[in-house]
């Protein structure tokens, strides 16, 4: 991908399109912006880096720009904080607070926010061609950021050693900073260990394994208590992958298993292809054992998720990029390009004997109720549709449901609709074959790219025949969160602007409605 100037000019320059601004997803705004960086908690904000590019909407120019907000659902812009230049873009990376001034960039009283970040070495560079860690550092609240004059602080010589995640390790025999980073193209996770986040020793690496048909980008390590138990703790290793991801193009995979300080080790439930899905000389095998995997998001439009470093109370909270890079150039928007998700609250559960991340969106705002149809819960749905309050323009909806499936054989939420229902996005879930559906063919504007038009699919086993929903619906996305956000989808939609109808119905039989909550949030 080129990174020179002529990469601002728009691929494509659709007209202004404020309709599909979304009310409670970050986007920049009036230019492109792709994988989160650095995210931290600091002094009662939360602060979200991101890819920018600060000339056009479309990638090229890589910088960070940034964003705050103090609900992770309304969220101010500021100036561009770590911009690239004639020697080096500024690809992904992280922020820790250097609580212990090990750096010796702040004070202990006073800690300097540092940012370690791959430096994309350009041809003025005496790393050219080569891609490694820098720092940056800010002692104003992350408001303005430094280079560290000494760069690159780490280089394997490597073309693709990028996307550095960092955190401080807390071990028997002391405490270190860890670094947990890709060689993208060999789909490897690389760690290295730090004293002074300056110097950096080489601890393990790990891979390929599972879906390991792209490169690997964007790695994470954290530790996560199994249903909550602190005296039962295992450590979670997100890798994104592109392409090759279970619904095609971009997505994330997880692994749950041990870390000792040095070594990742998974454990054999994670493991549906432990050389990778690359060793499998049967191409349905590795169908197979893709579905098998672990995946952060069955959508097509989450990616490059990562998690906040130094929140309160232990929280882990990850954001990821609302796009896929199959069409992420030639999304119909305008003058922005590009969102986030949703804040996703993790927790690690065992689910019917595996390790399994449950996601919850972070929804703290008051949410103002809609008018309940047909009324209280419960109420049986036996063929007839159900008409839903509809969307609101510029405002998110959630619906929340839980559904007794009976002898019903489909649930359908037909979401975004038009009048004639010649346009609509269908949530569906099949009992025959246990798989909740999100199809966005007839979605409304799919024709800009080949691959948008599409149905995704994920496997949803009903709990006592009973399938929970939470589905958030913002301007031009559905997030879904279904049986208590074991399973997870993320579609993008662009829908006409009178295409606001929301409809529940039941086929095959009589489903019954135990829960039916809907409300928006501004």
């Amino acid at each position: 991908m080129s990174s020179s100037l002529d990469a601002a000019r728009p691929v494509t320059a659709p007209a202004v399109t404020p309709r599909f601004r979304p009310a409670i997803h970050f986007t920049a705004s009036d230019t492109w912006l792709n994988d989160p960086n650095g995210l931290v908690f600091h002094d009662g904000l939360y602060h979200l880096f991101f890819q920018n590019n600060p000339y056009g909407n479309v990638w090229g120019n890589m910088s960070w720009g940034h964003a705050t907000s103090p609900d992770l659902l309304h969220w101010a812009e500021h100036p561009v904080a770590i911009a690239g230049d004639e020697v080096e873009d500024i690809f992904s990376g992280s922020v820790v607070v250097d609580h212990g001034n090990t750096s010796g960039f702040g004070t202990v009283e006073s800690p300097a926010l540092v940012a370690v970040y791959t430096s994309a070495f350009k041809a003025a560079s005496p790393h050219s061609g080569t891609q490694a860690q820098s720092l940056a550092y800010s002692t104003d609240g992350g408001m303005t950021w430094l280079k560290y004059d000494e760069n690159p602080v780490l280089t394997r010589n490597s073309a693709h050693f990028r996307d550095p995640k960092v955190f401080r390790y807390e071990g028997p025999h002391g405490s270190c900073w860890v670094m947990v980073a890709v060689e993208a193209q060999h789909q490897k996770v690389v760690l290295y260990r730090s004293e002074d986040l300056k110097s950096w020793d080489f601890l393990s690496d790990f891979g390929p394994a599972n879906a390991d048909a792209g490169e690997w980008e964007c790695p994470d390590l954290f530790p996560l208590a199994v249903d909550g138990d602190p005296d039962n703790t295992k450590w979670v290793l997100i890798v994104n992958v592109n392409p090759g991801a279970v619904a095609g193009g971009s997505g994330g995979q997880y692994f749950v298993g041990e870390f000792d300080g040095v070594r990742f080790v998974p454990d054999a439930g994670s493991l549906a292809a432990p050389a990778g899905l690359s060793s499998f000389p049967d191409k349905d095998a590795a169908q197979a054992a893709l579905q098998q995997c672990l995946w952060l998001d069955w959508g097509r439009d989450c990616y490059a998720s990562v998690s906040f470093s130094n929140v309160p109370d232990n929280r882990r909270i990850i954001i990821g990029w609302m796009n896929n890079w199959d069409y992420a150039n030639q999304l119909p928007t305008a003058p922005w390009r590009s969102s986030m998700t949703l804040a996703r609250e993790l927790r690690l559960s065992s689910v019917n004997g595996s390790l399994q991340l449950i996601q919850h969106p972070v929804l703290t705002e008051q949410r103002v109720e809609e008018n309940p149809v047909p009324g209280p819960a419960p109420f049986n749905l036996d063929g007839t549709a159900l008409r839903l309050p509809d969307a609101v323009p510029g405002t998110a909806q959630v619906i929340e449901a839980e559904i007794v499936l009976g002898s019903a054989e489909l649930v359908e939420f037909s979401l975004l609709g038009s009048t004639d229902g010649s346009q609509r996005t269908v949530l569906g879930y099949s009992t025959r074959s246990g798989r909740l559906t999100l199809d966005r063919r007839q979605s409304g504007n799919t024709q800009f790219h080949g691959k948008f038009a599409s149905v995704e699919a994920a496997p949803a086993a009903l709990e006592d025949g009973i399938l929970k929903l939470l589905i958030v619906v913002d301007q031009c996305s559905v997030e879904v969160f279904a049986q208590d956000g074991k399973v997870v989808l993320t579609d993008l939609v662009f829908p006409e602007a009178n295409s606001l109808n929301n409809w529940l119905s039941a086929e095959g039989g009589t489903a019954t409605v135990r829960k039916l909550a809907i409300s928006s949030i501004a």
